[in-house]
């Protein structure tokens, strides 16, 4: 599906599980698409919930904003997703960038959240030697495209074990990488690059959290989901054996189990 929103981005999505379910919309990481939440669509729509799974722009099949893709232009636009789809109010999931638009979106649109889920992701601002790299691999992408960045840091997406020990999922991960426009990328790692510190807003929170980590995660290792935990008055933590960054992917049925029990406490 694509609705068109009013500031011309073109957001394509999926809506599964019963119309009048709970609703649960999952939003992907960097460099990935909506995809990679097919295991946890499985299990919420059996489970009765409403999942929405959109691609970001720049990703899947959104099309590309060129330029700077600020992490709060990507929260309005499934705001407005949302509200196109008159939906008032959501558990608001994400993965690691898509975790950090979870956050602007509690941000810029608190009445929208009802309960956040956070995976392998951070609330602190970018420093200034990561808001450098990130603009170079912003270039870097857009001169060599994907395939080599996507070589270079697949045993850290996923626990270098898992590589080797589960090719299916380490292939289904790579193909979403080299998949992804690298265009579309870069304005997103340069709108990254610029993110606030969430850690205000999420210290305020009145709304219940899931904080979620792969026990092997060296991008947001289980140190900083447990400060994450620790800022959150509402929140609790599942860390996830057996996993990198991705757990979702490398582990979905301790990922999903943790995620149900959650939901149903609602």
């Amino acid at each position: 599906m694509n609705p068109q929103f009013g500031n011309g981005v073109n957001v394509f999505f999926d809506d599964l599980g019963p119309r009048d379910g709970a609703v649960v919309i999952l939003i992907h990481g960097h460099p990935f698409n909506r995809t990679m939440w097919a295991p946890q669509t499985a299990a919420l729509t059996t489970a009765g919930y409403r999942v929405i799974t959109p691609d970001l722009r720049g990703y899947g099949e959104s099309p590309v904003v060129p330029g700077t893709a600020l992490l709060a232009d990507l929260a309005d636009d499934l705001a407005a997703l949302l509200g196109r789809l008159d939906i008032e109010q959501a558990v608001v999931g994400g993965v690691s960038m898509g975790g950090q638009i979870a956050m602007e979106m509690r941000l810029r649109h608190p009445g929208l959240v009802r309960a956040l889920v956070l995976s392998d992701t951070t609330p602190v601002p970018e420093t200034e030697d990561g808001r450098k790299h990130r603009r170079e691999l912003a270039e870097r992408l857009l001169a060599e495209g994907m395939k080599p960045y996507a070589e270079e840091v697949i045993d850290k997406m996923l626990a270098p074990y898992n590589v080797t020990g589960m090719p299916e999922a380490a292939a289904r991960v790579s193909a979403m990488m080299c998949a992804t426009d690298p265009e579309g990328a870069a304005a997103a790692l340069r709108g990254r690059a610029e993110r606030p510190d969430y850690r205000p807003v999420l210290a305020a929170a009145a709304e219940p959290c899931l904080v979620l980590v792969g026990a092997d995660d060296v991008y947001t290792p289980v140190a900083e989901a447990e400060a994450l935990h620790a800022l959150m008055p509402h929140s609790v933590l599942a860390v996830i054996d057996g996993a990198g960054h991705l757990p979702g992917v490398e582990q979905p049925e301790a990922f999903n189990r943790a995620l149900l029990e959650f939901l149903a406490g609602l």
